[in-house]
């Protein structure tokens, strides 16, 4: 049942104006924990998909919890990431609508697992100015903003003026020269830091242990890109094993540490 959130959350005094209201469905204790928030494209690339999987995959099971907006994209990718259980989902709309009906599968895990959070009243739906509303709590949650990809002009670069405004840590994935023009630009312009090393990143915020003992000698392998096809060769065993524990994902014929 949807609830109203009453208690004062200190991270959201950061914000230009603290919420009037705020809407709840799911676990509050996810509140509590250390945040990180991940905003990026609708259209990420593969690229993208397989480094925003790996971190937040890594930061869920390091006893961080994942910040996002619940939309296409990267914002999607980093809920799964991360599991539905240790995820917050914040809306554009009223709690009650599954914004974009895409996603609605994933927001209803949430809700379930996780925690969904909306400014807005039951049966609200999205306006354009909703997002930027959205955007704003977004930024708030997390002791830093992850941007995965972004173009210039894009609702992402709404989110790291908030970001900048709040004084908080601006990361971004590096890319390609032509693509993802607008945190290439962020990183010229020393606005932001890039994440050379996800385990040395996740590290800096994580309040559990690795769960990868040091020295395995299968996952220092699997942290070379190696194919599918070259893992199964040399670690029949281990590949199934991995794959079984969740420590690895096959994706685009490679082996994905997360």
């Amino acid at each position: 049942m949807m609830k109203k959130i009453v208690d004062e959350i200190v991270e959201l005094k950061s914000m230009k104006k603290y919420p009037s209201q705020l809407f709840c469905e799911g676990n509050l204790e996810l509140l509590k924990s250390v945040k990180i928030s991940v905003v990026g494209t609708r259209k990420p690339s593969q690229y993208s998909r397989n480094l925003v999987t790996k971190l937040t995959s890594l930061a869920s099971k390091r006893g961080i919890c994942l910040v996002s907006g619940g939309a296409m994209g990267i914002d999607a990718v980093a809920h799964k990431g991360a599991g539905s259980e240790n995820t917050i989902a914040i809306l554009p709309c009223g709690i009650d609508i599954k914004y974009p009906s895409v996603n609605k599968n994933l927001l209803f895990d949430i809700e379930k697992n996780g925690l969904l959070l909306s400014q807005f009243d039951v049966g609200f739906r999205a306006t354009p100015w909703s997002f930027v509303v959205r955007n704003e709590l977004v930024v708030a949650l997390g002791e830093v903003l992850v941007v995965a990809e972004a173009e210039l002009g894009s609702g992402s670069m709404r989110s790291v003026e908030f970001a900048l405004k709040m004084g908080k840590e601006i990361f971004v994935l590096p890319q390609r020269l032509g693509q993802s023009s607008a945190t290439n630009k962020l990183l010229k312009e020393g606005k932001a830091k890039a994440i050379y090393d996800i385990e040395e990143f996740v590290s800096r915020f994580a309040t559990k242990e690795t769960p990868h003992a040091k020295g395995d000698e299968f996952l220092e392998f699997c942290k070379t890109d190696p194919t599918y096809e070259k893992a199964i060769k040399m670690y029949p065993k281990k590949v199934f094993e991995a794959e079984l524990n969740g420590d690895i994902v096959v994706q685009n014929g490679r082996i994905v540490l997360v």
